[in-house]
């Protein structure tokens, strides 16, 4: 069982030693370690101290891609090296390395496909009323959106099982946190809460520079995620309130024609022509979207067999170097 521990970075020089030294090194049920850096275009020397703490793996951008695009690299990479289990943590050592064994025995166990880090964040004393009040309230939205009962559905401390990664398809370029758990969720994949620690911070978060713009970002990440797997049905709440809404205007003029004063009310009646044929025409593109969405359920099945098909292929043939390489040492030795 192989477990690799990805950790997106972006200029990190001096929080990563922090954080690489509180990873665990030994973990009951996992026979191997390994821990991945994605640099996210750091020009600091960020590169420079991974290789110096000894850090397996570094996948770099030229340039910044924002951290969904990081955090699909690494994945691709953990599972061309052969990942059973993929870890993601921060590069600010916000959580605490001890905890991810709490996160992968749900997945040996084969009680869970996902297990995210829940942390609490009432308990967190950096977080101001605020951002507690709205981390609640965004964590809720997102669990009636993705049909989960994920707590902290903006950690970024995260388990997942080998199967789990592979059927993960990120569009968003902002975060991949809101956007994964609605699929899963939607997908019927296990997911798991594990109630975890937080250290105190090392610096300012970089992901967002204001609360109400990560606010917007993240209603926009979750309407439309949601939209994906749900079309027909947000198409017919909209097109619903624009047919009632130009029905009730309809009836009212209705009501002032009879009583013969219909000729002041024409702009009503136009207002109720539009809202109606809009509520119409929104109910049909709900049924192409609707089909849309069944083909891309076909899709993801095929791209979720094809990934399947291309790392098993790579990890098959370095295993087979492998043995070969064995064999070729053994006859030298019996030479």
């Amino acid at each position: 069982m192989k477990l690799i521990i990805q950790i997106p970075c972006y200029n990190e020089e001096k929080t990563l030693p922090v954080t690489f030294q509180d990873l665990p090194k030994k973990i009951d049920g996992i026979d191997e370690i390994e821990y991945l850096i994605i640099n996210d275009g750091s020009h600091d020397k960020t590169v420079e101290v991974a290789k110096e703490l000894g850090i397996d793996h570094i996948v770099s951008f030229p340039n910044n891609r924002g951290l969904a695009k990081g955090f699909m690299a690494g994945i691709d990479a953990c599972l061309r090296l052969g990942a059973d289990i993929i870890v993601n943590t921060d590069g600010d050592n916000q959580y605490q390395g001890q905890d991810i064994e709490k996160l992968v025995q749900p997945i040996l166990s084969g009680k869970s496909e996902i297990v995210v880090g829940d942390r609490q964040t009432d308990s967190i004393e950096h977080f101001s009323f605020l951002k507690k009040k709205l981390q609640k309230l965004g964590s809720w939205v997102v669990r009636l959106a993705s049909n989960s009962n994920v707590t902290d559905t903006t950690s970024g401390f995260r388990a997942y099982s080998r199967d789990a990664a592979m059927n993960l398809n990120v569009l968003s370029k902002y975060t991949y946190t809101l956007e994964t758990i609605i699929q899963a969720g939607r997908k019927k994949t296990a997911i798991k809460n594990v109630k975890i620690g937080t250290n105190e911070k090392l610096r300012e978060s970089r992901l967002f520079k204001s609360m109400w713009g990560y606010i917007k970002r993240s209603a926009t990440t979750i309407i439309r995620t949601y939209s994906m797997f749900r079309p027909l049905k947000v198409f017919l709440i909209l097109g619903s309130l624009a047919f009632g809404s130009g029905s009730l205007l309809g009836i009212r003029y209705l009501y002032f024609l009879f009583n013969g004063q219909g000729d002041g009310h024409i702009q009503s009646l136009i207002l109720a022509s539009i809202l109606i044929t809009a509520g119409f025409q929104l109910g049909v593109f709900g049924l192409l979207a609707d089909a849309i969405a069944a083909n891309r359920k076909i899709n993801d099945e095929l791209l979720y067999r094809l990934k399947r098909m291309e790392y098993d292929k790579i990890n098959n043939k370095e295993l087979e170097e492998q043995l070969y390489l064995k064999e070729v040492a053994v006859n030298k030795e019996k030479l």
